[in-house]
């Protein structure tokens, strides 16, 4: 850059610069100096919302949804504070999300002086919660450290990153060097590895694929690997669409669980493996194949027989190439697999009604490139057993971290990053209250979400288990609900109530040819307690 510019200027180029064109965020007197600084530069939007966690879940819908970095801007001390449960949800879903945030005067970070927002080491909580974190603290340094925390959020394994800056910092000038975005670490493929890989899978009796986040990009590798071995293909959560649900190959995890009895060569992509390898157990008559570009999660619950350490669409490629050496003509497994999907689809459906009526009206309006969005209740847990996924990123979840209340306003995320296509949150109306406030973010950027809540006036697990375990001993599980219907039209939105499948679908093929954002409320009594099917007892194996 030529001639001396702010510090904010420099950071504010560097996002741009870096893909950023939406910084979701609240404004405060620790970041005035970078929202103007936005403003001048006239080509980012800076999206406000209504609270901190409603940035920060919006960035990550953005990510989760496109792949590619988001970024959201909040003040210190309690604004990131704010912001935490949506950092560590995206830690857990591997998202590129970039979380900046003010500081306090750099002379006085540390010293306890009482500082408005002032944090004991605001750096190192972030540090905890992040792949990286760091500090602006000086102009020359703003490109790069932008260009640091891009690089660091988008090599190897992704994750989140923050960056945080100064009061003082922000306003001041001075000469800022462009550096070039540094490309992500090509990492080398093991061709020895792949070898043994190739002569493992091909010996396979009865191979199993199980994907995770990490396959997103590399559904067509997936997709010749299972064909080549006849392999089921197993995704939960962050690998769902990454082979369509309509291939027969595609299969649940239910189906999954029914396979594994007799599975005898597993090929893990881009997955912690943790349900396979924790929750249904291995024996020595399972071998595994790991394929993942972070080289401390291939042996996370213990050493794989062959790891191969890359990114996935390209060590799937080489593998491709070698497998065919070892691997014979196989008798397709399409009839099976069929009959192996229809049956878990009969018996889940006949023990999860109404949940699975409801997402059959959802999947019935939802477009193939539609964005569904599950959260943390009843209908969300039958989503992951079974709601047929396309296309990868249409299915968004919180993962491990199971974040409630997390859906409405990472919906907006993915909306934002893709207004021509349909978005639908499906939330409990106890997780929906977590950032209901968000519907004036919707009204007020005409962001187009049809929120779904499923509304039995409950906490439902939590009631669930104290009906189960401690004998209807019920404590801090019942709620007071505002009408739903009125609370959205207050926002200024269209609210609507479905009683059946039928008045959801209808009122969701209205909702997304709507003018604005749309609200349909669910009233449901006591439902079928999907997790027996979620979190079955470990296997008995036959081999």
């Amino acid at each position: 850059m030529t001639g001396e510019i702010s510090t904010a200027d420099g950071i504010v180029a560097a996002l741009y610069d870096h893909g950023i064109r939406t910084v979701f965020g609240l404004p405060g007197v620790q970041l005035d100096e970078f929202t103007d600084a936005v403003a001048r530069h006239g080509r980012i939007r800076f999206l406000h919302t209504r609270h901190e966690q409603g940035a920060a879940y919006m960035a990550l819908g953005a990510a989760l949804a496109s792949g590619e970095p988001a970024a959201y801007a909040v003040v210190p001390g309690p604004g990131i504070l704010n912001s935490t449960g949506a950092l560590c949800t995206a830690y857990a879903c591997n998202a590129p999300v970039l979380a900046f945030t003010g500081q306090i005067p750099q002379a006085l970070i540390g010293r306890g002086l009482g500082i408005l927002h002032e944090l004991p080491d605001q750096l190192a909580v972030l540090q905890l919660l992040t792949k990286w974190a760091g500090r602006v603290r000086a102009p020359f340094e703003a490109y790069a450290k932008v260009g640091e925390a891009f690089a660091q959020m988008t090599s190897g394994r992704r994750g989140p990153v923050a960056l945080e800056c100064a009061i003082d910092v922000l306003p001041q000038r001075g000469q800022i060097p462009i550096q070039p975005a540094v490309p992500p670490l090509a990492i080398p493929i093991d061709d020895e590895a792949v070898e043994r890989a190739a002569k493992l899978l091909g010996a396979a009796k009865r191979p199993m694929i199980v994907v995770g986040g990490g396959a997103l990009e590399a559904g067509a590798e997936v997709f010749a690997i299972a064909e080549m071995l006849q392999a089921p293909v197993i995704s939960h959560r962050m690998g769902r669409g990454v082979l369509s649900e309509r291939n027969p190959l595609s299969a649940s995890i239910d189906v999954g669980y029914e396979l594994w009895e007799d599975v005898d060569v597993v090929l893990g992509v881009g997955t912690r493996l943790q349900i396979q390898l924790n929750d249904w157990r291995t024996d020595a008559g399972i071998k595994i194949v790991r394929i993942d570009i972070d080289p401390e999660e291939i042996g996370r619950f213990a050493a794989p027989a062959v790891g191969i350490l890359g990114d996935a669409a390209g060590a799937l490629t080489r593998l491709a190439d070698r497998l065919g050496a070892y691997n014979s003509s196989r008798p397709s497994r399409t009839e099976e697999m069929n009959g192996r999907r229809s049956r878990s689809l009969h018996k889940l459906r006949a023990a999860m009604q109404p949940q699975f009526e409801y997402l059959d009206a959802i999947r019935a309006e939802l477009p193939d490139d539609g964005i569904f969005v599950d959260d943390v209740t009843q209908l969300g847990h039958v989503a992951r057993l079974h709601f047929p996924t396309y296309l990868p990123r249409t299915y968004l979840s919180p993962a491990y971290q199971g974040t409630l209340g997390w859906g409405p306003a990472t919906a907006l995320g993915a909306k934002a990053a893709f207004p021509g296509r349909a978005v639908v949150s499906i939330s409990g109306d106890g997780g929906f209250l977590f950032t209901v406030q968000e519907l004036a973010t919707a009204v007020q950027h005409d962001i187009r979400v049809v929120f779904i809540v499923v509304n039995d006036n409950a906490y439902g697990n939590v009631r669930r288990t104290q009906t189960d375990k401690y004998n209807d001993r019920f404590i801090a599980t019942d709620l007071v609900n505002p009408d739903f219907v009125k609370l959205a039209e207050s926002f200024g939105m269209e609210g609507r109530r479905a009683h059946s499948p039928a008045e959801l679908r209808r009122h969701l093929r209205e909702g997304f040819r709507a003018q604005g954002p749309v609200l349909i409320e669910v009233p449901v009594g006591v439902l079928p307690d999907p997790l027996p099917f979620l979190r079955p007892p470990p296997v008995v194996r036959r081999v």
